[in-house]
């Protein structure tokens, strides 16, 4: 079994340490600096320069394809000996989706299962729809991504998400 951690930038470092982590993912817009943490070698960290938004906004970086089949890849590469954490800024929107992704993309259970844990697990979650979306058309599921992420709803309001943990087995 392997352990996907979702958390926010401000505990980025805490969450690596305790885990054990060895690998990384940092969704940030382009104006924040990613961390370096020791314990990641540079190859094990992804880091996506991408904002929070769902359409174009001027100044901001909108998810792209490139986006998604980078993290999706990365997923894919990883060995699962040891946890892999993902980030952005508040843990409430990419981190989660990115998450989402990349759990679908291991096929770990059907998308509609892997939604109803992120809800279960993080009742803040609200995952960014662009980057569900565009991983949908990537990985071929027919709009069941999409579907799987409006049936749980918005998440609750908050400033920062709290530290979650999901299952790959």
């Amino acid at each position: 079994m392997s352990l996907v951690y979702v958390c926010p930038l401000s505990r980025v470092e805490q969450v690596v340490a305790q885990s054990g982590a060895d690998s990384l993912v940092s969704l940030l817009s382009p104006s924040h600096q990613p961390p370096r943490v020791a314990a990641i070698a540079p190859e094990r960290h992804l880091m996506l320069g991408l904002s929070d938004i769902v359409a174009p906004l001027e100044g901001h970086v909108l998810p792209q394809p490139g986006h998604v089949a980078s993290l999706i890849e990365f997923f894919l590469r990883w060995e699962r000996a040891r946890p892999l954490v993902v980030h952005c800024y508040a843990g409430v929107s990419r981190s989660p989706a990115a998450a989402f992704i990349g759990l679908c993309a291991l096929d770990v259970a059907p998308e509609i299962e892997i939604a109803k844990k992120l809800r279960l697990l993080s009742p803040s979650a609200t995952p960014n729809k662009r980057l569900v979306a565009l991983a949908d058309s990537k990985l071929s599921r027919q709009g069941r991504m999409m579907a799987a992420i409006d049936s749980i709803g918005r998440g609750a309001d908050c400033f920062e998400g709290e530290v979650f943990c999901m299952e790959t087995a």
